[in-house]
């Protein structure tokens, strides 16, 4: 076995047989059988693997006896990982066979587990399958369920039979959140039958069944939208409220509870504002869930192994024969009703007002909860949301909730140590600023912030120095860069994050906040030398960008540190350097003032150069790309006196529309307008030639989503419009060529600006 292993399986009737073989090693009890087992997987050719798992799942013969359903159970839950692994390639390539092996498995009836396991293969499938695909198999790939659901739903009720039904409701589940308002023209079809099962679940051991097909029909009433979901919304309510009053009097560890909480968020996105009157019947048993305690304990060693994996205790060796235990089975609930509190405070806020202390002061606390880290972040997460709910009842209520808040989280900044929380943590803080405003932090809590970001910074030049010192190691190999990557990028987040905080202060205390950021300039200037990697040249140059944005005209104390930096790093081979960089030249020419107006004129001959370079519209470099535009049109508007306007006009034109950057989209075409509006005779050119090509960036504008109804730009675009119209043969002349996509979009924009 080994050999034919190592050797990769032969496509051969025995080389099948070694290979179901193979796959019941993989589920095998023994830890050793199953390394073994891995060990030959891994070495077996991807194509050759692939079509032996399908021939395993469809239990096509092998010679003279089919897989065991142990083996098409196995062969399902590894189609299922590798779909994980090689996504979307994966599914790009074997879409076909995959989707219609796994469905027809599905409706086998020889075999629950089997059924279960092809289900749950197909979930994972679907969840990185590009849509476009999905939509081929759509119709018969949703009638096979609907029939197979039919048929499970009668074996419920005929001989009580689960297994594969919860991993059913999954599945359309699955289905129903990919392809969205596609899931329309068959919610009649389904939601009579989810209504039902949840009708029917009431025993015990269909609690989990229960559970999962409630958080079904959320699901498909998120994908189908409200219009459509309204004819069954007061009946779901009424399941989902009943559901929820039998959990008040059930168990912590109770297994709907997760998914009753999910569900309840999901109607409150549906819903909207109408879900209001359902928060008071929701809220007691969300925070009761969020408060509870986990158990906890000290045990000796011999007590732990007596205990069974199944307790759903974890422990951890303090050694001198103890451990310390807790048990896990209610922090992932805990968890869930955590992020749920989140969203009622995002999605509500009116509605959430009188919740708000109450939620406050349970999850300041858990910015200590070390034993979940999504618990943590949910705590932070929901910090500035709930001050948007306090500003509700105005600034001395706002105050009393912020002096609660500020500190515990200026200290988990200082003591968090997982990097993904503290990120998390350092963000929420940012966006808390924001809402709070000049002068929110006292001079302590300023001081206190000053030192915790110099440690971040200070630790992140020294890690990268270590890492430098283990490549020079002996034991240095590809592996251990691999690991080095990791921890730079982790390193290289939190950088992004100091970004964030500093750049809520710039924002909001404005050049006032100059001299207590003076202290860790040095630190910063060290960011953008010409010899550190390229993230810290992107973050540094953003964090002078905020600075030259917000704190002008007295930013330009500090040119020195950053005209070369800035200039020279438009020609950088990374692509966000050149952004940072260019961004920084069009906020100087936007902000700032008078003194910038040599750098603003050495900067347009960089960007023109960047702008015409022969991949600059790469999808690697376009963003870089178009923020060099949008400089050179806030140089023409902002310092006319710098550049020859009629002689730049005309090229900044041509290389209009912007499409992926669309804050700056928005300001090129704002300034667009301007100069239409001035009757300028470069932008119109002779006889108004350059109409049309005005008239396709409009357009193009309408069609990319850059146009936003809520802007004043779009009324000014739809005006300019409407005016062309006025001369029939231009307007006939600028819409001739167009193609039908182009003139919809013009007469939408006519519609609704």
């Amino acid at each position: 076995m080994a050999a034919a292993g190592s050797a990769g399986v032969p496509a051969t009737v025995s080389g099948k047989q070694e290979f179901y073989q193979l796959l019941k090693n993989l589920i095998n009890p023994s830890c050793m059988v199953r390394r073994q087992a891995e060990e030959i997987y891994e070495n077996i050719p991807g194509l050759c693997k692939t079509t032996f798992l399908l021939d395993a799942v469809r239990n096509r013969r092998a010679g003279y006896e089919d897989p065991h359903p142990r083996v098409r159970a196995a062969a399902c839950t590894t189609l299922g990982q590798m779909a994980t692994d090689f996504a979307p390639n994966f599914q790009k390539k074997f879409h076909e066979t995959v989707i219609g092996a796994l469905l027809r498995t599905m409706e086998n009836q020889g075999n629950q587990r089997v059924q279960s396991h092809a289900a749950s293969a197909l979930v994972i499938f679907i969840e990185d399958c590009p849509k476009s695909l999905l939509l081929l198999y759509l119709d018969s790939m949703v009638r096979n369920l609907h029939s197979i659901l039919v048929i499970k739903l009668q074996e419920l009720i005929r001989n009580g039979t689960k297994l594969a039904l919860e991993q059913l409701v999954t599945t359309i589940a699955s289905v129903a959140d990919t392809i969205e308002e596609k899931f329309v023209p068959y919610y009649d079809i389904f939601m009579p039958s989810l209504k039902h099962i949840v009708e029917l679940a009431v025993q015990k051991e269909l609690k989990l069944l229960k559970g999962k097909t409630i958080e079904c029909i959320s699901h498909v009433g998120l994908a189908v939208g409200k219009e459509k979901f309204m004819q069954d919304a007061s009946n779901v309510m009424q399941l989902l409220l009943k559901t929820q009053s039998d959990l008040n009097n059930m168990e912590d560890d109770d297994p709907q509870t997760s998914y009753m909480v999910s569900a309840w968020a999901r109607m409150c996105k549906i819903l909207g504002n109408d879900f209001q009157q359902y928060l008071p019947l929701v809220i007691e048993p969300l925070i009761k869930t969020a408060s509870a305690k986990p158990d906890v304990a000290l045990l000796d060693t011999q007590d732990v192994e007596n205990m069974s994996d199944d307790d759903g205790w974890q422990f951890v060796n303090l050694g001198d024969q103890q451990s310390f235990g807790i048990k896990t089975s209610g922090l992932e609930a805990k968890s869930t009703a955590c992020q749920m509190l989140v969203y009622y405070a995002k999605e509500l806020r009116e509605g959430f007002v009188e919740y708000t202390e109450q939620v406050v002061k349970l999850m300041v606390p858990l910015l200590k909860f070390y034993f979940h880290d999504n618990v943590r972040v949910a705590a932070a997460e929901s910090m500035p949301f709930l001050l948007e709910c306090a500003k509700i009842r105005g600034p001395e209520y706002l105050a009393q909730m912020w002096q609660f808040i500020c500190d515990p989280l200026i200290k988990a900044i200082g003591t968090e140590p997982d990097t993904d929380v503290l990120s998390e943590i350092m963000n929420s803080f940012a966006k808390s600023i924001e809402v709070m405003g000049d002068g929110c932090l006292n001079d302590e809590q300023l001081e206190e912030l000053r030192e915790i970001l110099r440690a971040k910074l200070e630790g992140h030049f020294k890690n990268q120095e270590l890492r430098q010192v283990k490549r020079q190691e002996e034991n240095y190999d590809q592996q251990v860069e691999m690991s080095l990557q990791d921890e730079d990028e982790c390193d290289v987040y939190i950088l992004t994050k100091v970004s964030d905080i500093l750049h809520s202060l710039f924002s909001t205390y404005k050049e006032k906040i100059l001299p207590w950021f003076e202290q860790l300039l040095p630190l910063i200037v060290n960011l953008i030398c010409s010899n550190r990697p390229w993230p810290d040249r992107q973050w540094g140059l953003c964090i002078f960008d905020d600075i030259i944005e917000h704190c002008s005209p007295t930013s330009f104390k500090y040119v020195e540190y950053f005209r070369w930096p800035m200039l020279l790093n438009m020609r950088d081979n990374n692509p966000e350097v050149r952004q940072a960089a260019a961004y920084g030249l069009g906020v100087m020419a936007q902000f700032g003032g008078d003194d910038y107006r040599s750098l603003c004129s050495e900067a347009v001959p960089l960007l023109v150069k960047v702008i015409k370079c022969a991949n600059s519209k790469t999808k690697k470099n376009v963003i870089a790309t178009e923020n060099c535009i949008s400089a050179i049109g806030k140089i023409l508007k902002f310092k006319p006196n710098c550049v020859n306007v009629d002689e730049v006009l005309p090229h900044w034109l041509s290389w209009l529309p912007l499409h992926e950057d669309k804050e700056e989209a928005i300001q090129t075409l704002s300034f667009l307008c301007d100069l239409i509006e001035s009757n300028h005779p470069v932008v119109l050119g002779p006889n108004n030639s350059n109409l049309p090509k005005i008239i396709s960036i409009i357009a193009e504008g309408k069609i990319n989503d850059t146009i936003n109804y809520e802007d004043p730009c779009a009324k000014r675009l739809a005006n300019v419009v409407r005016q062309v119209q006025t001369s029939e043969e231009l307007w006939l002349e600028c819409v001739s060529q167009l193609d039908d996509e182009h003139r919809e979009a013009l007469q939408e924009l006519l519609n609704f600006a």
